[in-house]
């Protein structure tokens, strides 16, 4: 099959400071937590078992990407109301839940009066009822233009998986999920609450020579054994002049079968760069499971490739451990990780990551609540060729007058720059 060419261009996406308390405060009263924010350490927490053990409880992250976790029954991580027994697993046959498996705080799991609650969603809301109890989390999370697949079932218990999309693109690594019960409400979850800022664009391959890297030795293959090969609606196979033979892999006695490529979306996939997520603009190729036949939900699976030139990208850091895109260097505001102060409280000094061909110059505005700062880059020697690394910069300005508790804000994204 024929790949598609996608853009010459696209941005990376990261998470930018630290979770902040005003927004564990919306995706509590979302999913109605109730109780104050409270820090523990690295976590905000809202809420938590009562007397019965089984009050709800959210955990959030306050770095990184702000990992949430959620349950309505008990803490996270902790002991939940169990989901109701199936068929096959109750005593006798009979699939009836006992006491100890159908605790009376849990009627969500639990199919409605006269239902069987199976593996095949006997009681389950319907996937319309489920799509709009999620809508107030994803308003929550800013994640209102999620792509939602509803087709999660287990017992009574209906499985939403929101995909964000930004800037138009969907996404891969960055979803949220929601288990909502017979009763429509949301009995769990778990996602990322941080929000993600654009970053600098990077030139980007199409679909076919993004595959040729995937397949290219050093790079891990699609699932399985064997290399991702773009279909073309037959295997390889002995007769047909293919040997089958992936390209990836050196010419074995006995050959892996290719795995089959049958279609190609480009979007962003999650990544670590520098020890830190980031959505990194990638091609989500459609890949049959090699030896698989029909078109069940197990038949296929998604495998993400970083679709960034490769002159962009640092494969492996100095500890050995692989790293996504740095930024690429393009003059304009780039995006800040932190500051001090120093002396009297006028002197700031900007933390951030950008490429080594420009050189960077800092300035603010300033008003008695807020000092919005900005760094701006300039090619040193426009027209010229410059390898695009990066490094870690500082740069200064001086207030008019001392920070003084005033808010330190990022033009490049209308965030709160953190102090450290």
């Amino acid at each position: 099959m024929k790949l598609p060419g996608g853009p010459t261009a696209a941005p990376v996406y990261r998470p930018q400071g630290q979770i902040g308390q005003d927004a564990v405060e919306r995706l509590a009263k979302a999913l109605d937590v109730a109780g104050k924010v409270r820090s523990e350490g690295t976590v905000w927490r809202v809420g938590g078992p009562a007397r019965d053990g089984h009050g709800p409880a959210l955990q959030v992250n306050r770095t990184g990407s702000g990992a949430w976790t959620y349950t309505r029954y008990g803490a996270p991580g902790g002991t939940n109301c169990p989901l109701p027994a199936s068929p096959k697993a109750g005593s006798g046959g009979s699939g009836a839940a006992g006491p100890a498996l159908s605790p009376p705080g849990c009627p969500s799991y639990r199919a409605d009066a006269g239902a069987t609650a199976s593996d095949e969603g006997g009681g389950a809301v319907p996937p319309e009822k489920a799509a709009q109890a999620v809508r107030p989390v994803l308003a929550a999370l800013g994640q209102e233009d999620a792509k939602l697949d509803t087709g999660g079932l287990s017992g009574a218990v209906r499985t939403v998986t929101a995909r964000p999309v930004l800037g138009g693109l969907p996404t891969y690594g960055w979803q949220s999920t929601l288990q909502v019960g017979s009763d429509g409400q949301v009995v769990g979850g778990s996602g990322q609450l941080a929000q993600l800022v654009k970053g600098a664009d990077y030139p980007v391959l199409s679909a076919d020579k993004t595959l040729a890297l995937l397949n290219s030795p050093g790079w891990q293959s699609g699932p399985g054994n064997g290399c991702a090969s773009p279909g073309t609606g037959t295997r390889p196979d002995k007769g047909t002049g293919t040997s089958g033979i992936a390209p990836c892999e050196p010419s074995p006695a006995k050959a892996p079968q290719p795995a089959e490529v049958t279609g190609a979306v480009f979007g962003l996939a999650m990544r670590y760069v520098d020890g830190g997520p980031a959505l990194v603009p990638s091609w989500l190729f459609t890949v049959r499971q090699a030896g698989t036949t029909g078109d069940g939900p197990d038949a296929s699976t998604t495998v993400a490739h970083p679709a960034v030139q490769p002159k962009y990208l640092t494969q492996r850091g100095g500890d050995g451990a692989p790293h996504g895109p740095r930024p690429s260097g393009k003059a304009g505001v780039t995006a800040l990780d932190s500051y001090t102060v120093a002396g009297d409280g006028k002197k700031l000094t900007l933390r951030f990551w950008d490429g080594v061909c420009s050189s960077y110059a800092a300035s603010a505005v300033e008003s008695a609540t807020t000092v919005r700062v900005k760094v701006v880059g300039t090619e040193r020697e426009p027209g010229q060729v410059c390898v695009k690394i990066a490094k870690e910069f500082t740069a200064t300005v001086t207030l008019a007058k001392p920070l003084d508790g005033r808010k330190v804000v990022d033009v490049s994204s209308g965030g709160t720059v953190p102090k450290g």
